[in-house]
């Protein structure tokens, strides 16, 4: 920028300069030249004039008609006048410059061209136009290339002709030029070079500084070191750039640092949200998510390699129990520990994870026969033999284990886990604390209970359920009540007993519809048996969890007692104990109710559930109902009739009526009636009987042992 800067101004100043000399020169040309025309005029004027005078004399003397011309005109006819006028004319031919010169006459036509030096050079103007500067003034014209001096021939106002003097001045300007420039061209070079170099050196010192400043940046865009600083000794605009630029380096440092502390934070919090959506938060254990991504690979593996793959599926046996009656705390705490026992038994090679709750999945890495699985499945059930040990308590609990093979699912992943659940419940209610390898069979069971709770609301629509009743004796032999059990008369299957669908209505939120059906059959059957029964007695009506936990089961009961005009002392609703005390704030509320409105209250299997004698003098309860498994051992077990007539001792204390159940032998009779017993009920009397069996049933039971 800088040379091309001094170039533009060298060229400039050498125009300019050019210009004025040849504007200079041009002027002295033209002077030059007019001064030679009125030179060569004034010497013309002295010539024409005398000849113009001798021919005005001798026309006169003469006195012919031919003289009559005048003496410009006889200019023209005198050849002897060009001889005196040559020589002024060829002096031009001196000046290198001047093309020609002209001589006209009065009437403007051309008596003389005397060509000069530059005419022999150049050659001659070929201008025809140049006789019309002729009416022009006197004086000297620009036209073209050339200069043309025009001067009117002239003395005592009489026009003897015109004198034209071409000068060709390009020539001499261009001469000039070339001239002025060899001579000025080696100072402007010479001085061109003295700026530039200075320039040069003036501008590293002015620019040195933003250099160090553009090498700086330079570096830190390769290093990313953002630690480092620009220095200069510099002043001015780039040390306060340099400045500047030093603070926005503490900015992005700062910043930087903020960005490592923040992506650390957000490592770790991938890491954390990683181990969550892999990992149980409590038990450190892989979860749901994780064995179901792991199974669908280990699924399509084995079946590219035709390998099997097993699972085992289990959950905790009385888990809810635990957590409900000592807390959440607890049950965490028996988690974790369940979770520590599972992987210290298993290989390293074993996945075991926690589905959800207190349910959790082993899957074995190697043998999948029966006899390994079985192997490993007693090696975890025996893990739990020994009691957990918490806050001074000794907790003991089982687990039931479900175990499926790949293959039988045809390795999809739902029907493999849904077998495995399949197998797990049977284990359940075959007792609990034992494994089942799952069978086709169990799929068909499992259909029918599908089926069976998707039937039941069709068959509370067709009638299908029906009530029998079975009968209760008190200890002189006379009916005292009844208890009534449903059937289902179902289209498929046939008859149906209650052990079968309520489970599944239960676990189908049925349950409470199927109880309103039997309340309300309850009621409506209850007519005819007043007019088989004469005396007073009590129809009892089985009642599940499920019901207790429906806040509007006594609304219910109380309007169908009140629009079917049912007298409550003649109804008993009878709950199990595990029932009424796991639900024991609301399920004690709503059986005081039941017991103001005049209703009876009987609390069934005693003995087989929670045992907790306190909740005795808690509950409001007429009725304690010994179970059946108690009675059916009296005959051979000396520990059941103990258990058995402590049971109706402390019934007696407590002033309860105390009612056995299943009881099929005479002696079973014979030891309860001992004993105290009140009421008994069992194939000893009768089977549950439809309602149209009711009144062929003996007024009278009386039995008597043998000796």
């Amino acid at each position: 920028m800088l040379i091309v800067a001094v170039l533009v101004i060298v060229s400039m100043v050498t125009w300019a300069t050019v210009t004025k000399l040849e504007q200079q020169h041009t002027k002295t040309v033209k002077n030059d030249l007019t001064t030679l025309a009125r030179n060569l005029s004034d010497e013309l004027t002295d010539v024409l004039g005398k000849s113009s005078n001798n021919a005005a004399r001798v026309t006169h003397s003469e006195d012919t008609p031919a003289l009559t011309t005048t003496a410009p005109e006889l200019l023209a006819l005198s050849p002897n006048l060009l001889s005196n006028i040559q020589p002024i004319m060829k002096r031009v031919s001196a000046y290198q410059n001047i093309v020609e010169a002209r001589l006209y006459s009065t009437n403007k036509k051309l008596l003389h061209r005397q060509v000069a030096t530059a005419g022999y050079n150049q050659g001659l103007s070929q201008n025809d136009d140049l006789v019309l500067l002729l009416e022009s003034p006197s004086g000297t014209y620009r036209v073209g290339q050339h200069l043309i001096a025009s001067r009117r021939i002239l003395e005592d106002g009489v026009t003897y002709g015109y004198l034209m003097l071409i000068n060709d001045i390009n020539s001499t300007i261009s001469q000039n030029r070339q001239a002025i420039l060899w001579r000025i061209l080696p100072l402007l070079v010479i001085a061109l070079l003295i700026t530039t170099f200075l320039g040069m050196l003036w501008l590293n010192r002015l620019l040195n500084p933003l250099t160090s400043l553009s090498r700086f940046t330079h570096q830190l865009s390769q290093s990313k070191d953002y630690t480092q600083r620009f220095e200069t000794k510099a002043k001015g605009e780039v040390a306060r750039l340099g400045q500047n630029f030093n603070m926005l380096l503490d900015t992005i440092e700062a910043e930087l640092t903020i960005n490592d502390e923040q992506n650390q934070t957000l490592l770790e919090q991938q890491q954390t949200m990683a181990r969550l959506a892999n990992y149980d938060s409590l038990t450190g254990l892989p979860n749901r998510q994780f064995v179901v991504d792991n199974l669908r690979l280990e699924l399509a593996r084995a079946r590219r390699q035709s390998k099997d793959l097993a699972l085992m599926f289990f959950d905790l046996d009385g888990f809810k129990g635990i957590n409900d009656s000592l807390g959440h705390e607890t049950g965490d705490l028996i988690l974790i520990e369940v979770a520590d026992r599972v992987a210290n038994m298993l290989r390293e090679s074993d996945l075991v994870a926690r589905l959800g709750g207190d349910e959790f999945i082993i899957v074995p890495d190697r043998d999948v026969t029966d006899a390994s699985l079985e192997n490993l499945a007693h090696r975890v059930i025996g893990a739990f033999e020994e009691p957990f040990h918490f806050r001074g308590l000794a907790l003991t609990v089982g687990v039931s284990i479900g175990i499926a093979r790949a293959s039988e699912a045809n390795f999809e992943l739902s029907q493999l886990m849904s077998n495995a659940d399949l197998a797990m419940y049977r284990s359940k209610a075959r007792g609990r604390g034992i494994s089942t390898i799952f069978t086709n069979e169990m799929i068909e069971t499992h259909k029918r209970k599908l089926l069976i709770a998707n039937s039941i609301d069709n068959a509370l629509i067709n009638n299908e359920f029906v009530l029998f009743y079975q009968p209760k004796i008190a200890s002189g032999g006379q009916v005292v009540g009844l208890e009534a059990l449903m059937r289902w008369q179902h289209p498929e299957f046939g008859l149906l007993s209650p052990g079968e669908f309520i489970p599944v209505a239960e676990q189908s939120g049925k349950i409470s519809a199927l109880t309103r059906w039997v309340i309300e059959q309850v009621s409506s059957d209850l007519p005819l048996m007043q007019s088989v029964i004469p005396h007073k007695f009590r129809v009892a009506i089985n009642l599940s969890a499920h019901d207790l936990r429906h806040t509007r089961l006594f609304d219910v009961i109380h309007t169908i007692f009140t629009e079917q005009q049912v007298n409550p002392e003649y109804i008993e609703f009878e709950v199990t104990e595990s029932a009424y005390l796991e639900n024991f704030i609301s399920a004690d509320k709503f059986f005081k109710r039941l017991s103001n409105m005049g209703c009876a209250i009987a609390l069934d299997d005693f003995g087989t559930g929670y045992s907790s004698l306190s909740y005795l003098t808690q509950i409001s309860i007429d009725t304690l109902k010994i179970d059946r498994q108690f009675v059916r051992d009296i005959s051979t077990c000396h520990r059941s009739r103990l258990v058995t007539g402590s049971i109706i001792d402390l019934a007696k204390r407590l002033s309860l009526t105390v009612c056995a159940e299943g009881v099929e032998e005479l002696n079973q009779w014979d030891y309860l009636l001992d004993h105290g017993c009140d009421h008994v009920q069992g194939y000893l009397f009768s089977k549950p009987v439809p309602l149209e069996k009711i009144a062929l049933l003996p007024n009278h039971f009386a039995f008597h042992s043998t000796p």
